[in-house]
């Protein structure tokens, strides 16, 4: 693969670098002292409650809502993980299930939003990408630490 610059798996690295900054600003800009009181959750509970799709209100009530505090702990605390496992490469392939995972999530609970709509599906995008074209190779704990495959 002949490119500019960069080699192809640097290229893959800045990628998943770019991303894993992503997700630290996604946890960096959330007001902790409000979202861990339950803001947060209480937020998502409304956009469930109007969701055009009944699956994602049975979803939310079902696994969210009785328990809004652990909730709300997991997906801020979720976000600074994979943020720095992607900026680091350190469990990579993990980290970019686990955002492709979460990237869908948000995407069909934010599906009438459509400004929302395309952060989260970029996001999961980037992550199938980085996931396919093995962006660990370069510039990450992972390949210092012979973690995965190349």
């Amino acid at each position: 693969m002949q490119t500019i610059w960069l080699s192809g798996p640097e290229w893959f690295a800045v990628l998943r670098i770019g991303l894993g900054l992503w997700w630290l600003e996604s946890w960096r800009h959330k007001d902790k002292k409000q979202w861990f009181a339950g803001g947060g959750i209480r937020w998502a509970a409304g956009i469930a409650e109007k969701h055009r799709w009944p699956f994602v209100r049975r979803g939310f009530d079902l696994v969210v809502k009785p328990r809004p505090k652990l909730m709300a702990y997991v997906v801020a605390y979720a976000e600074l993980a994979l943020g720095l496992g992607l900026t680091v490469g350190l469990l990579t392939p993990i980290a970019l299930v686990s955002g492709l995972i979460l990237s869908l999530i948000y995407f069909v609970l934010m599906i009438h939003d459509w400004a929302e709509q395309g952060q989260n599906l970029m996001m999961a995008l980037i992550s199938a990408v980085g996931l396919f074209a093995v962006c660990w190779q370069s510039w990450s704990l992972d390949d210092a630490f012979g973690l995965f495959l190349r």
